[in-house]
């Protein structure tokens, strides 16, 4: 796929990205056997785990949890009112607060419903089965490391999962709480800034780290830290999932070369389908 080339011009010293379907990766480009730190993208393993164990019927999403009024559902959902680290800024349902300190208490509480330490749950549920190499080395919000390939193959589960029902992804993929407003970050403020169960949803949103060509169902996360800028979407409608990973700082040149490797991804792949 001509359209990975992009990652060639990404300012980092490693980088790779790739394109999967529901039947297994389309193609994969760069570094592809470096191991990266997935920053915000270990959301996605976090919240799946935690779907695992509802169906399990060890957590249940309206489950009190959190601030006074929260449940399972606003934490994973951004809606609790904590902030990004840890304090009570706003009662539940207010507005949309994007908090890793909301995620990381929701991963303690699957912990201790379940009685298994969350990293270990999080192995069992969903990175073995998959057969990933990707591990959680910290917390739970932001502490993956992985490949590009661990990307892509959780990438096809969600285009066609088996460790959890199509209607529970559904769910999940779906808006909670319609309506809220808040920051997207590195973004900025968006009206309204939808989230499902742990995946950030593209909708309208604009500007978006997502292509223009993207379909407003897609759906994924994206990742920050310090030395890392990862991402990885799902479009259903495209049938595509896509993962790009760099060793270096998120900043105006992913908001610029992310959006157009993504359209230059569906472009070339609903061509290929239309061939």
């Amino acid at each position: 796929m001509n359209a990975l080339r992009r990652i060639e011009s990404w300012p980092s010293e490693h980088a790779a990205a790739g394109v999967a379907r529901a039947s297994g990766v389309v193609a994969v480009g760069g570094d592809v056997e470096h191991e990266f730190a997935l920053a915000s993208v270990t959301k996605l393993f976090t919240a799946y785990a935690t779907l695992v164990a509802v169906e399990e019927a060890a957590v249940g999403v309206d489950d009190a949890a959190g601030p006074e009024g929260s449940t399972i559902r606003h934490l994973l959902s951004h809606a609790s009112g904590l902030g990004p680290d840890g304090a009570v800024l706003s009662r539940p349902e207010r507005t949309r607060i994007y908090s890793n300190a909301g995620i990381n208490l929701l991963a303690r509480e699957v912990g201790e419903r379940t009685g298994i330490a969350f990293a270990d749950y999080l192995t069992e549920a969903v990175l073995r089965p998959l057969e990933l190499g990707a591990e959680l080395r910290g917390e739970p919000a932001e502490g993956m490391v992985g490949t590009v390939g661990d990307l892509l193959a959780f990438g096809g589960e969600l285009l066609e999962p088996r460790l959890i029902s199509r209607e529970t992804l559904d769910e999940a993929t779906s808006v909670q709480f319609p309506g809220l407003r808040g920051v997207l970050p590195g973004f900025g403020r968006m009206e309204p800034n939808d989230w499902g169960l742990g995946f950030e949803l593209r909708d309208g949103k604009s500007p978006h780290w997502t292509g223009t060509r993207n379909s407003p169902d897609t759906f994924g996360h994206f990742g920050s830290k310090a030395g890392s800028a990862t991402f990885l979407w799902v479009d259903r409608a495209a049938g595509l999932a896509c993962a790009g990973l760099a060793d270096v700082d998120f900043g105006a040149w992913a908001k610029e070369a992310w959006p157009a490797l993504a359209d230059a991804v569906l472009s070339e792949g609903s061509r290929a389908a239309a061939g």
